[in-house]
């Protein structure tokens, strides 16, 4: 209805009619007898009255589906510049998926609880805490039910919990393999943070878990979701400036607290690579479409430095992609915070972000040579919560009993070539890969971003 009555009316009624329902009927009313609105808005405010009431029956009657398009605006700006995006189209709340978030740390609470602020398919609807207090406060600011706090003990009974469709995985990697099998005993879905497990047999487990239960299970590569980096991957794709040759891959920071636990091995599986040399792994492969034929790997850790007793502080390797592309990959737990990437083709063309991996302030940057002019390219596009596309996109997968974009099969090649770059480290030699034709082997639906 609020699309017809905005077909209908000009835009300086709509905004008189704004103004109404902010001041209230009768102050409007006096306020236009006094001239100080115009009179003829007064038509205005009585469709304004109508569409209210035929809101408030179809709400009352409880009609559905409801409209998934969006509402309509008049284009503010001439055709020639930058034009709004749609605006948001999200589910009523009873239809979206119910999602537990399991565990409550840092990633939890700064991101991905509000981020179901963005969402329009997913909603928080049970907590699970090893922390009483901490989870009781966290479900009044969201207004999840007492009832709807597990714990790791009791986590099981999810399964009697009809608002739970989905839980979101989102403990230390050692504990992924463990709640992951769990989950899909109590017949819930699963998305679960990267890495995906210590290893790739875990990886394998959870797999066959979610398989033998009949639930699906999606790996948290944001970056496969973002639409920057979804520009870049269409750029190398589409070859219109060259094939890319090198790509150059940094993901480096510097790591305080040796108690932390990204650095005890049994919970962490390893340190930098893991834990933030995944992104340049994953996003390379994302970016071909292509899976690796070999790595070549070093390693190293600062001697006597606590923070590296079990897990490895840096590592440098690289790859081979079956169509020439050469991938420069380097990570470490103690240098300077620096995340980028870079792709280089054989037709004077660069394409790549700086920053590439954070969540939010994310920057293209483009270069390309004509002549004796080397022109720079930055599209501007504006940050998207990469947390709320992932969980939508997983949510619609649920609905539409689809496969995610990164099933757990992504999540265990990773794995793989990890093993392989650590094995290349260790003997000091280059380690073959199964050679694997396909483009986007372990990849599943597209997420609606992509067509």
């Amino acid at each position: 209805m609020l699309t017809t009555m905005e077909s209908s009316n000009s835009e300086n009624e709509i905004q008189s009619l704004a103004l109404a329902n902010t001041c209230g009927r009768r102050n409007f009313i006096s306020n236009a007898g006094k001239g100080i609105i115009a009179a003829g808005v007064i038509g205005g405010l009585s469709t304004w009255n109508e569409a209210n009431a035929q809101t408030s029956q179809a709400m009352t009657a409880g009609n559905k589906p409801v409209d998934p398009t969006p509402v309509k605006f008049s284009p503010i700006n001439h055709p020639t510049e930058k034009q709004n995006p749609p605006v948001p189209t999200p589910m009523p709340p009873d239809e979206r998926i119910g999602y537990a978030i399991v565990g409550l740390g840092r990633l939890s609470l700064d991101q991905i609880m509000p981020a179901f602020g963005s969402c329009k398919n997913a909603k928080p609807v049970a907590l699970v805490s090893g922390d009483a207090a901490k989870a009781a406060k966290v479900a009044a600011q969201y207004g999840i039910k007492p009832t709807s706090i597990y714990n790791y003990q009791n986590f099981d009974t999810i399964k009697d919990n009809k608002e739970i469709q989905a839980v979101y995985i989102v403990l230390p990697n050692g504990m992924h393999e463990e709640f992951t099998v769990r989950a899909a005993k109590a017949g819930k879905h699963v998305l679960c943070e990267k890495p995906m497990a210590n290893n790739s047999k875990q990886a394998q487990n959870m797999i066959d878990a979610c398989k033998a239960a009949n639930v699906k299970l999606m790996i948290a590569y944001r970056i496969q979701y973002e639409p920057k980096n979804t520009y870049v991957k269409n750029w190398v794709r589409n070859k219109e400036k060259g094939n890319t040759k090198i790509i150059e891959l940094v993901n480096v920071q510097n790591t305080g607290d040796p108690k932390q636990w990204r650095l005890n091995k049994a919970l962490a599986g390893g340190g930098s690579l893991p834990d933030i040399g995944l992104y340049c792994l994953n996003t390379s492969r994302f970016l071909l479409g292509e899976e690796p034929e070999w790595v070549n790997a070093t390693m190293y850790s600062t001697p006597g430095d606590e923070r590296f007793k079990e897990v490895e502080e840096a590592v440098l390797w690289q790859m081979g992609f079956p169509g020439g592309a050469l991938v420069n990959c380097v990570t470490s737990y103690g240098a300077h915070d620096t995340k980028r990437y870079k792709c280089m083709t054989d037709k004077g063309a660069s394409m790549g972000l700086d920053p590439a991996f954070p969540y939010k302030g994310l920057m293209i940057e483009g270069e390309y040579a004509e002549g004796t002019q080397l022109f720079k390219h930055h599209p501007a596009m504006g940050d998207a919560d990469q947390f709320a596309l992932e969980m939508d996109h997983f949510a619609e997968c649920v609905m539409k009993n689809k496969t995610p974009y990164t099933p757990g099969e992504e999540g265990l090649q990773d794995h793989k070539i990890m093993e392989a770059i650590y094995q290349s480290a260790k003997e000091g030699k280059r380690i073959s890969l199964e050679k694997i034709a396909k483009t986007d082997a372990f990849r599943g639906t597209p997420p609606k971003s992509e067509g």
